[in-house]
């Protein structure tokens, strides 16, 4: 029995590193942004590191950056996303803008890859007892046939939610074509092509 129980212990902290992992709601009318700059009338706060866990690891590894962004137009007219404004460095430099269903095609969790859990299934944990001093009785234990499928499915169920959620994040704050009325505040995420974290400024056309 302790045998089994050590085996169980050992088989779960392995397994611990590789799970799938939630979605924390960025919600960004709700963040408190540092970075503010201005242009002709239009405020433009923004703020960086916005995902979680495996989200963030992904971004960084694939060189893509959410940032949430809060614009306040002030300027006397109507101003179109990508249009009237554009969101460039802080040096002047244009920044590479990616659509937020690449974004989420990019940084989504695989579902499928959880499968391979199902390796376990073979795997049968052994034991033997010793009884007086002389017999030997040995039992085998199916543990794959619970682990495998278990671990598997909990693991596409959690991943397949989280990116549910994270997809209706980006499109609900997808800013592409929204205008931003004279006197309106609007806040969205946008996504950056980018390895780094560099400031970000406005500039009104």
């Amino acid at each position: 029995m302790r045998i089994f129980k050590l085996t169980l212990i050992g088989l779960a902290m392995s397994f611990f590193g590789s799970c799938a992992s939630g979605y924390k709601m960025i919600a960004p009318s709700y963040l408190q942004y540092k970075s503010v700059k201005e242009d002709q009338g239009v405020k433009f706060e923004y703020k960086y590191d916005l995902l979680h866990k495996k989200y963030a690891k992904k971004e960084d590894k694939k060189g893509i950056k959410v940032v949430a962004v809060k614009i306040t137009n002030n300027s006397g007219r109507d101003l179109e996303f990508g249009k009237d404004f554009v969101i460039e460095y802080e040096n002047g430099n244009a920044i590479n803008l990616v659509n937020n269903e690449f974004t989420f095609k990019t940084l989504k969790q695989s579902t499928a890859s959880y499968l391979f859990y199902l390796l376990l299934l073979p795997v049968n944990l052994q034991t033997t007892e010793t009884t007086n001093g002389f017999e030997q009785t040995e039992n085998i234990f199916p543990i794959g046939l619970i682990l495998g499928p278990g671990i598997a499915g909990g693991n596409m169920i959690a991943a397949g939610s989280a990116n549910k959620k994270f997809k209706e994040e980006l499109t609900q704050y997808d800013l592409s074509g929204k205008v931003i009325k004279d006197g309106e505040t609007k806040v969205g995420l946008i996504s950056i092509q980018s390895d780094s974290y560099d400031a970000l400024s406005l500039k009104v056309e």
